[in-house]
């Protein structure tokens, strides 16, 4: 059993707002040592190719990394929402497309875990602590923010469902052992007619499609899910009809704070790459990391990735009490995802001319950054959630 005792990390002279517990800590430094021997200089090589690592994945997978959201009762870590969130933010200082798969098959799981059977539950975590990846299959080519407007369809057919439709934008989709499916099961209902569905790699009639050729987080798989009369039995589908938007949302509450907490570790790389530069970045006799207009801008990158790490904690700790997170979860992302591109934005000014060059690390960050404000749902969106959550009350 985790022991309760509660300890604050520090890394790299910079504070770290987790209070994670013993057995986390020791995991961090596990992550830490992983990430800079299996993954931070080789994702450079696939940042340029846009190849799917396989390699890297494997000893991932190896190492358990992959199934940190298993919940214990199902044969995982037993870590706390927190917990998890020092080990994905360390992974996303290596390597955002690296932290977005690991993050991203935890989405996977979320739908089956809010609102699945028991039998869902056990199969989708076995398939992670198999090796495998989830996805969730929500985006349609006409329907981003508006998944109300999804044309996917599920008929049913005596004991089974039948699916026809297109998702896209799905992160590990061509690499998933399982996807979480939304489906309209009564078009005139609107989203009250939208459904959810489990269902499993090599199902005939589903395949995957056109893999997107991305600005950033270029070692994360990105594919549409094609549905052609697919077929899958009745049970697989999650909670009850006309309930799959409901599960989405709830899905993405969670999962926004998430990406805050990547887009975070994404800034802080900026930090550490900036510190680095200036301190041996000599000009006018002398580093620049000593010009107090340099420190200045360190202390106003360190301010905002700390606020967002705070933010990022603060939403995860009210979801592991329990308690309604929402808007929490939507200011987390939202913050976190602006600053990383701010952060980003200072870190290659840090390194002036050298840091349009691709030979420096801190444009990939700037790459990187931008997604963060756009999926699991725009920054936009964001707004209307906290606006609509703050006027509520």
């Amino acid at each position: 059993r985790r022991r309760q005792r509660q300890m604050c990390i520090r890394d790299r002279g910079t504070k770290m707002a987790y209070l994670i517990s013993d057995e986390a800590k020791d995991l961090l430094q596990d992550v830490k040592k992983f990430c800079e021997n299996e993954v931070k200089e080789q994702c450079k090589e696939y940042d340029v190719t846009g190849e799917w690592p396989k390699e890297i994945y494997d000893k991932a997978i190896e190492q358990g990394y992959h199934a940190l959201e298993v919940p214990e009762e199902f044969g995982g870590p037993g870590l706390s929402r927190v917990d998890v969130a020092a080990l994905i933010e360390e992974m996303a200082i290596a390597d955002a497309g690296f932290a977005t798969t690991i993050s991203a098959s935890g989405l996977g799981m979320k739908p089956v875990l809010i609102a699945g059977s028991e039998e869902q539950k056990k199969r989708a975590c076995d398939l992670i602590l198999e090796g495998g990846f989830g996805a969730f299959c929500l985006t349609e080519p006409g329907a981003g923010s508006d998944a109300g407007a999804g044309k996917t369809v599920a008929v049913k057919d005596g004991d089974e469902y039948v699916l026809n439709g297109r998702k896209c934008f799905i992160t590990n989709g061509a690499v998933a052992s399982f996807y979480c499916v939304t489906a309209m099961t009564d078009k005139t209902k609107g989203v009250k007619g939208m459904s959810m569905f489990f269902i499993e790699a090599g199902t005939p009639g589903l395949s995957t499609g056109n893999e997107e050729n991305k600005m950033g987080i270029r070692t994360s798989n990105t594919c549409d899910v094609v549905l052609e009369d697919c077929r899958i039995p009745a049970k697989n589908l999650i909670g009850a009809e006309g309930k799959g938007f409901s599960i989405a949302m709830k899905t993405l509450d969670q999962a926004r704070t998430w990406m805050g907490c990547v887009a975070t570790g994404i800034a802080q790389r900026g930090i550490n790459e900036a510190i680095a530069y200036g301190k041996e970045r000599v000009q006018f006799g002398k580093p620049i990391i000593k010009n107090q207009a340099m420190q200045f801008k360190i202390a106003d990158m360190q301010i905002k990735v700390e606020t967002a790490r705070q933010m990022v904690a603060h939403a995860l700790t009210k979801m592991d009490m329990g308690l309604p997170h929402s808007m929490e979860s939507a200011i987390a992302k939202c913050y976190a995802s602006d600053i990383a591109m701010q952060v980003a934005s200072e870190a290659i000014q840090f390194f002036g001319g050298y840091g349009y060059s691709r030979e420096y690390p801190v444009e990939k960050l700037l790459r990187d950054a931008k997604i963060f404000q756009i999926f699991e749902g725009t920054n936009e969106v964001q707004r209307i959630v906290i606006a609509n959550n703050t006027i509520g009350r």
